[in-house]
């Protein structure tokens, strides 16, 4: 099997090239030789990856919105942030003037909407649309035809496979997904590129098709945390810059939670908290989840419940179009009683509060975890594991997942960092100094 040609690109470095460029008629030239080589650039290396849903006459509208955008800006140099920056978005975020699939066979028509916030903000941010990435179906569990570029016999992750896999190959240094469960972290980690899922609401969810909205989040991948420290503020609501402060206490929460990664997962989470002990980092164990297996349980009835209202419309009408694994969500949603799904989100709260509480006694500013069970499993009918994401998403806690390493193999691992609920931009930072730890030879 062909190998891509893997080439990650700095966010920071292509927006600040971007924006040093001269002025007037030679800028428009500069974006129309960026679109040309964006366009080559995917029409070679996708079909080896499948990042992108396909799009005719994608190189036709670029150049048009490049054009739209030198006109105007015509002075890059004060232009917005992300000024011609290539961005991809999921396929569950609706785009002007791009189809929403939905990795479904559902007719677009029926799932059409409005722009979603989160592009409104990327292109006010001078970003252009590169195009749809893939997602699993409704950005559930049903793989679409993405490969992980680093070893393309390998799923990507999911939901937000394309996503992932586009920024990883080098096809843009900047993508949307969203994440239920682990569908920014895990694909991140596979792929090996950094994913931000911040907390909970943080970025407007209007204009993005609906999973499960308990927990539905936008975030984003980039190939290092300086691009995600760049865009963040950009997407998120009231964004406000961390003030410097000591080195962070992290924490471990060991026990049953930490028992479900996998022995490579787990042996090489044990070197990173060792490489940051040497690098002088308080590290501390907690119990912090005892009752793990209720939470999942709990979880799940959420999961279910929203999952199946989402869907009650389409699914009457096209119930014969969706794929195997969102129908048996679907009907086992239907199973599950209003008042069991009631009590699982009364319980989730006494939950977020106790484990604030316990952190914070503890004097932890960040949790640490494998980002993943493992590397990314071989094969491309499912998605992996979300298993070591599920508590923090059902928290609605900010977390991200730091490039860590790989395999004997050249399977790509991933360190996971939590924050505290609505500390993103303190997240950000402190994560920063794990990022160059675990840089460091």
């Amino acid at each position: 099997m062909e190998h891509p040609d893997v080439r990650p690109r700095s966010l920071v470095r292509e927006a600040a090239g971007l924006r040093t460029g001269p002025a007037g008629p030679p800028a428009r030239a500069v974006l129309a030789a960026r679109v040309d080589r964006l366009c080559a650039r995917i029409e070679q290396v996708d079909p080896l990856v499948h990042a992108f849903v396909p799009e005719p006459g994608r190189p036709a509208r670029l150049h048009a919105e490049a054009r739209a955008l030198a006109g105007r800006h015509p002075d890059p140099a004060a232009a917005p942030p992300l000024y011609g920056v290539p961005v991809g978005v999921k396929d569950v975020v609706h785009v002007d003037g791009l189809p929403t699939h939905a990795g479904s066979a559902l007719p677009p028509g029926v799932l059409a909407g409005p722009q979603a916030a989160v592009v409104d903000r990327l292109r006010a941010a001078g970003a252009l649309v590169a195009g749809k990435t893939v997602t699993a179906e409704f950005a559930g569990s049903a793989p679409g035809p993405t490969r992980n570029p680093h070893h393309p016999a390998h799923t990507p992750g999911g939901s937000s496979s394309g996503s992932a896999a586009a920024v990883a190959v080098g096809l843009v240094p900047l993508a949307i997904g969203t994440q239920t469960v682990g569908s920014v972290v895990r694909p991140a980690a596979y792929c090996g590129v950094v994913g931000y899922r911040p907390t909970f609401g943080r970025i407007p969810v209007t204009g993005v098709i609906p999973n499960v909205p308990s927990y539905d989040t936008v975030g984003l991948f980039t190939t290092d945390l300086a691009g995600a420290a760049l865009a963040a503020p950009l997407l998120c609501d009231d964004w406000r810059p961390a003030p410097a402060g000591p080195p962070p206490v992290l924490g471990v929460p060991a026990g049953r939670y930490l028992e479900q990664a996998g022995p490579l997962a787990r042996q090489a989470f044990e070197e990173q908290l060792e490489r940051f002990a040497a690098a002088g980092l308080t590290v501390r164990r907690i119990d912090l989840l005892p009752d793990i297996d209720v939470l999942t349980r709990q979880s799940r009835t959420i999961n279910r419940f929203e999952l199946a209202r989402t869907h009650a419309d389409w699914f009457a009408r096209f119930g014969g179009l969706y794929r195997p694994e969102t129908v048996a969500g679907i009907r086992q949603g239907r199973a599950v009683a209003p008042e069991d799904h009631a009590a699982a989100l009364h319980a989730r709260e006494h939950l977020r509060e106790r484990v604030a509480g316990e952190v914070e006694r503890a004097g932890i500013d960040l949790l640490l975890a494998p980002s993943a069970t493992g590397p990314a499993p071989y094969g491309l009918a499912g998605t992996g594991d979300a298993t070591m994401s599920l508590p923090w998403s059902h928290l609605g806690l900010p977390a991200l997942s730091l490039p860590a390493g790989v395999t004997a193999d050249g399977l790509p691992l991933g360190l996971q960092v939590v924050g505290a609920a609505g500390a993103d931009e303190l997240l950000l930072a402190q994560a920063a100094l794990l990022e160059g730890v675990l840089g460091e030879p």
